[in-house]
């Protein structure tokens, strides 16, 4: 592929880059966690993707460590990443599916586009602290750029009231069904922002959201945001160090990006493709290739990682940097995707939304040089509410469960353990007893202990040996019904109410 002919990439480039080859390593590296949206366990070319090209993140895994038993927090997006910053799982968080405010809320017109006065999901605890508050507690500076999903404009909890030096990108999740929206969102201490703002795209607005004139909008968010995000790296100067989140949308739906290289060879490639009518609810226009484009999605993301890549490369900061990409849930069939054609499941039964293996189980690799050990391959069992502790034993924070647990509420949980032992490559690493789910859209709740997969579907479980059956064909709960017992204990045990989300509980 000619990546040299994608030229939306080079305005991203343009900062004077300050060189710091001889910078001597800060006493706490630099910590850098990159988030794609709903791109499947089987979606990159190093998990045994076959039609799609992803060299940056490919070499990432051989530079690193790729993860075989990662999971997110949940099967969707809002919860799956307040797994990430409260480091609780989905029993005990506060923020547990994608409850959304901009339903009740007022209509705005942006040029003839009407719009939500209001936008985003349910807040975050703020009486529990999040994972910026900790990094930025202890000497980080903070910057996220992307999908936020952790509250509502002018909620409780947004990026300036939760740690945040600076961000970019989308409050509302909903609003990043599109690539070409009315407005992003902007928090920079920098820009004298007191709170977070919108920032109109006056190019877009010109255009309707839904019909064929939308294809005429010029500003794509993944391109503006991805930009954004190098412009904060290349301020890192190695003086502070830094704890990065990119949350990018891509490959989440719609299935829509600039006409370049990337997307015209996919074209020729997947020529016929499958045709996508449009969902105007969902803000999800028709597409004439959704094959292509799905694969130029994952492979722009790609290329986005590699950029980040060099860029720490040419600051000096590579060597004292840890990169963690992932993703936040598994593959989905929203606005014509796929996931079929592509094998996305990677031989894991189950999508987004799920709790089978293929909605939560997702590719995760970690990348530090002369740290983690190249080329390493780990199969660790490991959550994203697993970040916090790690990030936090990089970082050297000690005892950071006694230090920001909220000693007034008796459930203000930690629920993750440190896998920084097994990315430095020693031998002691401390395992989980089990991983937990629940997921009230679907009315799900998952349990892995061992090999062991116990599936309560509207109350209804069913069991499931990873070890034998990974793509979870044959319920033997039946047969070990003491398995059964334990495990619905453990759902009992981890379970804590909320009144947003319920699940329905098995029989004791």
């Amino acid at each position: 592929m000619n990546y040299a002919s994608v030229s939306f990439i080079g305005s991203a480039l343009l900062l004077p880059t300050l060189s710091i080859h001889a910078q001597q390593r800060n006493a706490q590296p630099n910590i850098l966690f990159i988030l794609c949206d709903d791109m499947g366990y089987g979606d990159l070319a190093c998990y045994g993707q076959p039609f799609i090209r992803t060299p940056h993140i490919d070499a990432m895994a051989n530079e690193g460590m790729r993860f075989t038993q990662a999971y997110a927090g949940s099967p969707v997006s809002a919860p799956s990443r307040a797994s990430v910053m409260t480091g609780q799982h989905s029993g005990h968080c506060e923020v547990r599916g994608n409850k959304e405010y901009w339903k009740n809320a007022p209509t705005v017109m942006y040029g003839d586009n009407k719009e939500y006065a209001v936008v985003g999901q349910h807040p975050y605890d703020p009486e529990h602290i999040i994972l910026p508050e900790i990094m930025k507690d202890n000497g980080y500076t903070t910057g996220m750029f992307g999908k936020w999903a952790g509250g509502y404009e002018g909620s409780c909890s947004t990026p300036d009231k939760r740690g945040i030096d600076e961000y970019y990108g989308y409050i509302c999740q909903f609003q990043a069904h599109l690539y070409y929206p009315n407005f992003l969102n902007r928090y920079s201490k920098a820009l004298g922002d007191t709170g977070v703002v919108r920032i109109v795209m006056d190019e877009n607005i010109k255009y309707p959201m839904f019909g064929p004139e939308y294809r005429k909008r010029p500003q794509y968010s993944a391109d503006i945001i991805h930009q954004k995000a190098l412009e904060w790296l290349n301020r890192q100067d190695g003086k502070q160090p830094f704890f990065g989140i990119f949350t990018y949308t891509l490959p989440h739906a719609e299935l829509v990006q600039p006409e370049d290289s990337i997307l015209n060879e996919y074209k020729a490639e997947f020529s016929p493709d499958k045709i996508f009518k449009g969902s105007k609810w969902s803000r999800y226009n028709a597409v004439t290739h959704t094959h292509a484009q799905f694969a130029g999605m994952i492979t722009r993301l790609d290329y986005y990682v590699g950029e980040v890549l060099k860029k720490l490369k040419e600051k000096g900061l590579d060597e004292n940097t840890l990169v963690i990409f992932s993703s936040d849930n598994g593959p989905h069939e929203e606005g014509g995707a796929d996931p079929t054609f592509f094998g996305r499941d990677g031989k894991l039964r189950g999508l987004k939304r799920q709790c089978h293996e293929g909605g939560i189980r997702i590719p995760f690799i970690a990348r530090w040089p002369g740290r983690v050990p190249a080329g390493e391959v780990s199969d660790h069992i490991c959550a994203f509410y697993d970040l916090m502790p790690t990030f936090c034993e990089v970082a050297g924070i000690k005892n950071y469960e006694k230090k920001y647990r909220n000693k007034k509420k008796e459930t203000d949980y930690f629920d993750g353990i440190s896998f920084a032992p097994t990315l430095l490559g020693k031998k002691k690493q401390k395992q989980h007893k089990f991983l937990y789910w629940e997921f009230d859209e679907t009315d799900q709740i998952a349990v892995r202990m061992n090999d062991w997969k116990l599936i309560v579907k509207k109350g209804s479980p069913s069991l499931y040996n990873l070890k034998t059956d990974i793509h979870e064909d044959n319920d033997i709960a039946l047969q070990h019904p003491d398995i059964v017992k334990k495990m619905k204990a453990i759902i009992f045990e981890q379970h804590t109410p909320n009144p947003h989300f319920s699940v329905t509980l098995p029989s004791r």
